[in-house]
């Protein structure tokens, strides 16, 4: 079996021979940066690029990349603000971290919509050359930041950085417009100087990016360089101070950063090889799922076929026609895709054919805040069909659990004949972490086994496996195997039409049991930190993972007798679940909705289990969950 090997331009590191690096410059244990600026600055491009060469350099790190849903909000806006936050740093990291302790505003709109997330102290870099009294109008600023006591509470570094470059990229014959867009190339230099990355890695993709536009290449590397000796030059004046990050303890292997959209497409494309199977994704493009498609449109050589449909319900039939021929049939969505799919996850249901569908979940109801993130889609991965019609859902902590809960989505979806959802999220899809690359020896196959022609006789489209309750797949076309299946129901003996009412108790009961018996072939639920009793439990799924996990950390460093537990299978439940959370005097479950999971609790364990919810769009702060804790637990212990 193969998975994507590492493309050009994406970080890679070898930790089996990873060095800490000791300097005379101040050392940090970790560090929070935000670029932020118009969606027209690069600020994407940035933060992604800062990434690359912070994981080269062996820091672990979580990146948090925010930005408008408007192709292109107007300019100066605070509409069109684009941000890309990084937490990286010596120690583990799990979160993309709380409050800045660097924000780099590219204009006044950027200043206005960041600054108050800052911690105090920290330090401003700014464009003093964007700070026009029309941008100040644009972001709706009285009177210059820059001029009164804004700023007074933080170190600011002021920088005409529009005359800087300007300056750098004179000799390359750019337009005045084009040599602006060198901006972001500027500051991503004096950031790298400032914390002691490379620039190596970013000349490297500049040429490749811009092969066939060497002056801009040319142009951006300069960019880069002068903002990089800008940094070296200020430093003998003492204007600006260098830090150094040191490598983060990981295990030995080789890592590469990965985001959730692209875990999920290699983890699909492992499954399908785990499974002997074809893998055929339909889609149609949607924020924050379009990723997906994105990656294994690209992943031809791997036997991906890949169909961009005219819309959503076109979409997942094809996948489930694929299923029906024998393939892999995946799809993926948002929420409001997710809804226009409704009607064919049933016929899925009920014809019983395997089909993995990719929920990345954004800010809602209706077209929502497109490019925030939130939880809300529980309730329709469970509920959200006509008729009884029970799905497994899965859930990935962080974007390289993708990776393993893509292959597992495929395991079930193939062993047990049913369609089976996998939910992430907008921060989950676009936020990047370091991913050690498996050992595909270690993978474990689950191959398909097809109804053959020498089981002809007696062959019966829904003749179940005693174990699984799984029903025989045919292919069309195998000899002696002529069967027709479809939404109406079927005879549980026959596969044929029928309309007896105990008929269809009789199989409305076989589909529930066939998908709470997976229940039997999931792992049983763990602690994620702390004890399996005591008194609290901090509940989560999904994305919540890393503040909560933070959070429970520093609380039981402070005393506190609290436990985490996240779930990666929302349904069916781990079957030790209920047993595990009766051991807890509390349990919080906090989510970014109006308290799904919660609910679903309460109903199959009748526990007084309570919510924290989150609804802005943004995810959790580990402060945010610590506050809940210590309040619960009382002062310090």
């Amino acid at each position: 079996m193969t998975i994507p090997q590492v493309s050009e331009g994406q970080a890679v590191m070898n930790l089996e021979k990873a060095v800490r690096h000791d300097g005379e410059m101040g050392a940090l244990e970790s560090v929070v940066i935000r670029f932020a600026g118009d969606s027209g600055d690069g600020m994407q491009l940035t933060g992604s690029q800062f990434t690359v060469a912070t994981a080269l350099e062996g820091s672990d790190l979580a990146t948090f990349p925010d930005f408008p849903a408007e192709i292109r909000a107007p300019a100066g806006t605070t509409f069109g603000v684009s941000a890309y936050q990084i937490n990286f740093g010596s120690s583990r990291v799990l979160t993309a971290g709380d409050a800045p302790d660097v924000l780099v505003a590219m204009n006044p709109a950027a200043l206005k919509v960041n600054l108050g997330d800052l911690r105090e102290s920290g330090m401003v870099v700014v464009d003093t050359g964007a700070f026009t009294d029309k941008n100040l109008k644009k972001a709706g600023y009285d009177s210059n930041p820059l001029e009164d006591d804004t700023l007074a509470k933080y170190q600011t570094l002021e920088l005409n950085l529009s005359q800087l470059t300007l300056e750098s990229v004179k000799d390359f014959g750019l337009s005045q417009k084009e040599a602006l867009r060198c901006k972001n190339m500027w500051t991503l230099g004096l950031m790298l100087w400032m914390f002691d990355r490379k620039r190596q890695p970013i000349i490297e993709w500049l040429e490749t990016k811009f092969a066939s536009r060497p002056e801009i290449a040319k142009a951006n590397i300069a960019a880069l360089n002068a903002g990089h000796a800008y940094g070296e030059t200020a430093e003998l004046s003492g204007a600006l101070k260098r830090y150094s990050i040191g490598k983060a303890e990981l295990e030995p292997g080789i890592y590469r950063t990965v985001t959730g959209g692209q875990a999920v497409a290699w983890g699909l494309v492992a499954g399908a090889q785990l499974a002997g199977l074809q893998l055929f994704f339909g889609s149609y493009p949607i924020t924050p799922a379009s990723p997906v498609l994105h990656h294994l449109s690209g992943m031809k050589e791997f036997g991906v076929i890949t169909f961009q449909a005219e819309d959503e319900i076109a979409a997942v039939c094809a996948a489930i026609g694929a299923s029906y021929a024998g393939a892999l049939g995946v799809t993926s969505s948002s929420g409001p895709g997710v809804a226009l799919k409704g009607e064919a996850l049933g016929l899925a249901v009920s014809t019983e054919l395997p089909l993995v569908v990719i929920n990345t979940q954004r800010a809602g109801p209706s077209t929502g805040l497109p490019t925030k993130t939130e939880q809300s889609d529980l309730y329709q991965a469970l509920f959200g069909r006509n008729g009884d019609a029970p799905i497994p859902v899965l859930a990935a902590a962080t974007p390289a659990d993708c990776f393993d809960l893509a292959i597992e989505a495929v395991r079930i979806a193939t062993k047990y004949m049913t369609p089976v959802i996998l939910l992430t999220d907008g921060y989950i899809a676009n936020a990047a972490e370091p991913w050690r690359l498996p050992d595909l020896d270690s993978l474990e196959a689950f191959p398909v086994k097809f109804t053959t022609p020498e089981e002809a006789e007696g062959f019966y489209p829904f003749r179940r496996d005693e174990k699984t309750l799984a029903r025989n797949w045919a292919v069309p076309g195998t000899p002696g195997l002529m069967h027709r299946i479809g939404g109406i129901e079927k005879s549980y003996d026959t596969g044929h039409i029928s309309y007896d009412p105990a008929n269809h108790q009789r199989m409305t009961e076989v589909r529930r049991d066939k998908i709470l018996g997976i229940a039997n072939d999931i792992p049983l639920q763990t602690v994620s930190t702390g004890e399996e009793k005591g008194k609290l439990a901090i509940v989560g799924w999904g994305s919540t993972y890393g503040a909560i996990q933070q959070a429970v950390r520093k609380a039981r460093v402070e005393g506190y007798d609290v436990s985490h537990i996240h779930l990666r299978h929302l349904w069916p439940l781990p079957r030790n679940l209920g047993e595990l959370l009766s051991g807890f005097e509390q349990v919080i479950v906090p989510e970014m909705n109006t308290g799904q999971l919660v609910n679903l609790l309460r109903a199959q364990y009748l526990i007084p289990a309570e919510p924290v919810n989150k609804i802005s769009g943004q995810p959790f702060k580990i402060a945010e969950i610590l506050d809940v804790i210590r309040a619960r637990l009382g002062g310090a212990q």
